[in-house]
């Protein structure tokens, strides 16, 4: 395991500091202000510490109200909503400074045998023939106007192998593409003993779903990013439908695309398949998407 995916798990690992109360710490981004993954994945964490385990989550839908500080320790009170026969509903709302940062609303359910379907697959080179983060960003490294960029996005990004089958946004920034975009993830090592819990592989899943979801919207207008400068923004609202059993430390596909883009908001969605073909997971964000101001004249 690398000790930058033991960083996470360790991130992961909220306090406990009453029956529906834990606190959590936070580590540095690219941006000043907390990784909306991180929040989600440590909410997600207080939600099912008050659930039983044969009930593993099958969806939640978040808001991101304000920047998180990463100074600052969060806190994240958990409502106990519904404790019914099949599903379990928890809220979650993540508070620093004495303001509400995050709302999340999740619901679990214990396991059933029902009718079932799925849209295919995409296809999709091996992983393990595409170049990791690393050697991407080292290989583009002249795209970036602030060269402190590269290294610290490989380190945020340390915890998890992830490999891109098409470039990404900061390399053909000036070139529209189709809004699509897919990746290859899994955790920069395998998870085993206390660590090995299908709650966790879960929270990780989440913790990821924020790193790309956004980068179809870029592709089809040709912007490179936040780390190239040519947008500002931020994710508004998160939802994710966990439909079959996985693994994060095992390959997973996130497909990627945006349906559309308005009013300096845009829309991503995905869908989330283990290397054999099982549709795992579904996402949709919507993100704040704006083009910086030009400075006013004096």
């Amino acid at each position: 395991m690398s000790e930058a995916l033991e960083d996470l798990l360790a991130l992961l690992d909220l306090e406990r500091i009453d029956r529906d109360i834990f606190r959590g710490t936070s580590r540095p981004s690219l941006v000043p202000r907390v990784f909306g993954g991180q929040v989600a994945a440590q909410a997600l964490v207080a939600a099912g510490r008050t659930v039983p385990a044969d009930r593993p989550p099958h969806s939640l839908h978040a808001y991101f109200l304000r920047p998180g500080d990463p100074g600052a320790p969060i806190v994240y009170t958990v409502d106990r909503i519904r404790d019914g026969l099949s599903f379990t509903t928890r809220r979650v709302v993540g508070v620093q400074h004495g303001r509400p940062i995050f709302h999340l609303s999740a619901s679990f359910q214990q396991v059933e045998d029902g009718l079932e379907h799925q849209v295919e697959m995409p296809a999709a080179p091996d992983p393990l023939t595409l170049p990791t983060t690393e050697e991407m960003l080292a290989q583009h490294a002249d795209r970036f106007p602030d060269p402190t960029v590269p290294p610290r996005l490989a380190a945020a990004r340390a915890a998890v192998d992830l490999r891109y089958v098409a470039d990404p946004p900061f390399v053909s920034a000036g070139q529209v593409r189709e809004p699509r975009s897919r990746v290859w993830f899994r955790t920069n090592g395998k998870l085993a003993g206390a660590h090995d819990d299908p709650l966790l592989h879960v929270c990780l899943v989440t913790y990821v779903s924020d790193m790309t979801l956004l980068d179809s919207i870029l592709l089809a207008h040709g912007r490179g990013g936040w780390v190239i400068g040519d947008v500002v923004g931020a994710s508004l609202d998160h939802a994710m439908w966990f439909h079959r059993p996985f693994r994060a430390d095992e390959w997973l596909l996130y497909d990627q695309e945006s349906p559309s883009s308005s009013g300096s908001r845009g829309l991503g969605q995905g869908r989330i398949y283990t290397a054999d073909g099982r549709l795992a997971v579904s996402v949709i964000q919507e993100g704040l998407i704006r083009t910086p101001r030009a400075p006013r004249r004096p």
